[in-house]
């Protein structure tokens, strides 16, 4: 009986034991299952931080583009500008004498006996330079005249406080009536009308020769 017992009990624990080394087993393949999930999942990161690295690169590689392409257009800027500044200083050049030659002429017309003409005079006052385009003098009155290649309303505005200053700038010319002019080739936001207004001469620079533009019964301010 006691034998039989025995029997029974080692069965029953030799089924234990192979249900634990299933349930082991089983525990194992999830264990490998995870592990190669973890692998898997490693090796996805990895890739992922490849691509991100390749992405880094491409952009750095973009940016430095855009940095080359920026330079680039700089350069052209600069060029460009340098161009504008040539070209404009080239057609100011040539309306100041376009209008030089016409000037004693044009003014003579207007009662005002002016006889010589300096271009460009250069002066310093106050540590400050002043030029002015074209000074036309006789032995009482002296005309100031500034040329743009296109006439702005900040243009007359800086032009008249230089003429208020100009006996100070040139104090030879301090006896003098002081007449005011502005000569252009073509105007922008109705400085024309402007500058008539605020008592200066328009002259207007047209084909080979300039001509006055002021109405007939127009009175120049005298600084």
């Amino acid at each position: 009986m006691q034998a039989k017992q025995d029997k029974l009990s080692f069965e029953k624990v030799w089924l234990m034991f192979q249900e634990t080394d299933k349930k082991f087993k089983e525990t194992d393949r999830q264990f490998q299952e995870t592990k190669l999930m973890l692998l898997d999942t490693d090796k996805k990161f990895q890739e992922t931080d490849k691509k991100f690295q390749e992405m880094e690169k491409a952009i750095l590689n973009t940016d430095i583009k855009f940095q080359e392409t920026d330079k680039i257009l700089l350069e052209s800027d600069k060029k460009s500008k340098k161009l504008e500044h040539l070209f404009t200083s080239q057609w100011g050049k040539l309306i100041e004498s376009l209008v030089e030659g016409d000037l004693i002429r044009l003014l003579n017309e207007k009662g005002i006996a002016v006889r010589e003409t300096y271009p460009r005079v250069k002066t310093y006052y106050n540590d400050r330079q002043y030029e002015f385009d074209i000074i036309a003098a006789n032995g009482d009155e002296v005309v100031v005249v500034e040329v743009k290649t296109t006439l702005r309303p900040d243009d007359i505005v800086e032009f008249l406080e230089e003429l208020s200053e100009f006996k100070q700038v040139l104090p030879r010319f301090a006896p003098n009536r002081i007449i005011g002019a502005v000569a252009f080739l073509t105007e922008d936001g109705g400085s024309e009308r402007m500058a008539a207004k605020k008592g200066l001469y328009t002259i207007k620079a047209t084909g080979n020769s300039a001509s006055i533009t002021n109405a007939k019964n127009f009175k120049p301010k005298i600084f």
